[in-house]
């Protein structure tokens, strides 16, 4: 199965959206906070806009709207995911990984285009990582011919996208394939962008966690390849 190709045409409709959604904006719009929004805005390099609502606070006003509310179906975390990335301020956009995060396992392969989506709008590090490692990862888990997909999102030329396929395998330890993990390192091992450089030297030192022999004479073997950055990030827990 290939899924890279499709695209989301569209929120579905639902109606546990509906109910979603109109909770969710009057309470993050009443808890807005410009000054904090501001400088919130300004520590993500003005990405997007913000609310001002700080993340304790936004995981209690989460929970209010969410009360009562029954278990999503595919269809349900499409539409939230998509109309909350429709709206400009970030913290809808927190509130819609968080959900989608939660409810990953009710979703099949065919939710790994909605997330391809998510990964290349208004991107960024705060939202990709967390989207990279705990659903799509756990997409292609459950789905292993996903695998075809993430092959050709390693190579992408959208820089998210790459960092996505990078991380995919983040937190899988013992279940990593080390080979595909390696051949990702050397496929982006020339990229000049931080946030690959960074990606690759995260992967590789989230799995020395696992097995660090490996990481070790992988880079012994391969070590002239990457940036410097890449490998102090691979080593620093367990050094040279």
């Amino acid at each position: 199965m290939n899924v890279t190709g499709a695209g989301p045409a569209g929120p579905p409709r639902s109606v546990l959206a509906d109910t979603v959604l109109e909770r969710l904006t009057i309470a993050y719009t009443a808890a807005a906070d410009a000054e904090r929004a501001a400088s919130m805005r300004a520590y993500m390099k003005d990405v997007t806009p913000f609310l001002g609502i700080p993340t304790p606070a936004r995981r209690v006003l989460t929970r209010t709207v969410l009360a009562g509310t029954p278990r999503p179906d595919e269809a349900d975390c499409t539409a939230i995911a998509l109309r909350c990335w429709a709206l400009p301020e970030r913290e809808y956009h927190y509130f819609a990984v968080d959900y989608v995060r939660r409810h990953t396992g009710r979703c099949t392969s065919g939710f790994l285009p909605v997330t391809r989506h998510l990964v290349t709008t208004v991107p960024w590090w705060d939202t990709v990582d967390l989207l990279a490692a705990h659903v799509v990862g756990a997409l292609v888990a459950a789905d292993p011919k996903l695998l075809d997909d993430m092959d050709r999102w390693i190579t992408d030329d959208d820089l998210w996208v790459a960092r996505t396929a990078l991380l995919h395998q983040l937190r899988y330890k013992e279940r990593t394939d080390t080979g595909r993990l390696f051949s990702y390192c050397l496929l982006q091992s020339g990229h000049t962008d931080f946030f690959i450089r960074k990606a690759i030297g995260w992967c590789l030192r989230e799995y020395a966690k696992t097995d660090p022999e490996a990481v070790r004479s992988f880079l012994a073997r391969e070590r002239g390849r990457f940036a410097p950055l890449t490998v102090r990030e691979a080593l620093k827990n367990i050094g040279a």
